[in-house]
């Protein structure tokens, strides 16, 4: 079947090894939306940190979409919100206390703030802060509002501490929460209802798409369940092993243009 929706992770995918759109991925996107395929970004961040590359792609308006924090958010390119799965107070408190035992940084993001617990604020947490535009309060845990809307909570840390804990956490919340490393200084987590996937399934559905419509490119665990749903699933040559375990076709690194490839050879009539 014709490919009538292209899914695209933003970090090690949709942009190069220096963080860059590069002209040849904004070119081809530009031909397929020309050619009437609805392209779709699917990331971790949240809309602040996705808008300066739609309005390059020249994506807008309220029939344009983008899938955030991880799935647990869709919402169109202007802000309506389609889906939103949420963290509650109680379950802040609760992981939280794992990041404490565990010996991890941790912060949560709304979609205006990330708030952190941690009196020396992570130089993780001040990585996302400027990576998705985003200010950065801290909070006790006391003084934490109770009624944030939460889109996801992260343990972040440096990559040795985050390798050494993943497995407690996934055992630890697992069985609550959708529990997701996204790059190795973090792992992510969300509402049980919240993925990449769940949210392209949703969205094709509404678009009167089935999996067999969509083609989804990725390179990290957070991008493995649209990797998974997708008819056509693409790692990068920069991906995971996961991933590439996952994906039905292998294109080029994100420092050789591999979106742009893929879609050249799969996407483009």
């Amino acid at each position: 079947m014709a490919i009538k929706l292209i899914a695209i992770d933003i970090d090690g995918t949709l942009l190069n090894e220096k963080n860059e759109l590069a002209e040849e991925t904004i070119s081809t996107i530009k031909e397929a939306r020309q050619q009437g395929i609805k392209v779709v970004l699917c990331t971790g961040r949240p809309l602040s940190g996705v808008s300066p590359y739609l309005k390059s792609l020249g994506i807008s308006g309220d029939d344009e979409y983008v899938i955030t924090f991880n799935g647990a958010m869709a919402q169109t390119v202007s802000g309506k919100v389609l889906n939103h799965h949420t963290l509650s107070s109680d379950d802040f408190i609760d992981i939280e206390a794992e990041a404490r035992k565990l010996g991890s940084n941790f912060q949560i993001e709304t979609s205006d703030f990330i708030y952190t617990p941690n009196k020396d604020i992570s130089i993780y947490t001040i990585y996302e802060s400027y990576l998705v535009t985003m200010p950065i309060r801290y909070r006790e845990v006391s003084e934490m509002p109770k009624d944030l809307t939460i889109s996801k909570a992260m343990f972040v840390d440096h990559e040795e501490v985050i390798s050494a804990i993943k497995d407690k956490v996934i055992s630890r919340l697992g069985n609550r929460y959708y529990v997701v490393q996204s790059e190795p200084f973090f792992i992510e987590i969300m509402n049980k209802e919240a993925s990449k996937g769940s949210a392209l399934d949703s969205l094709a559905n509404q678009l009167g798409l089935s999996s067999e419509n969509v083609m989804a490119i990725g390179d990290q665990g957070n991008d493995l369940s649209m990797i998974q749903y997708a008819g056509l699933g693409v790692a990068m040559g920069n991906a995971i092993p996961e991933i590439k375990e996952a994906a039905q076709f292998e294109t080029k690194t994100n420092a050789e243009n591999g979106v742009a490839y893929a879609i050249q050879q799969y996407g483009l009539k």
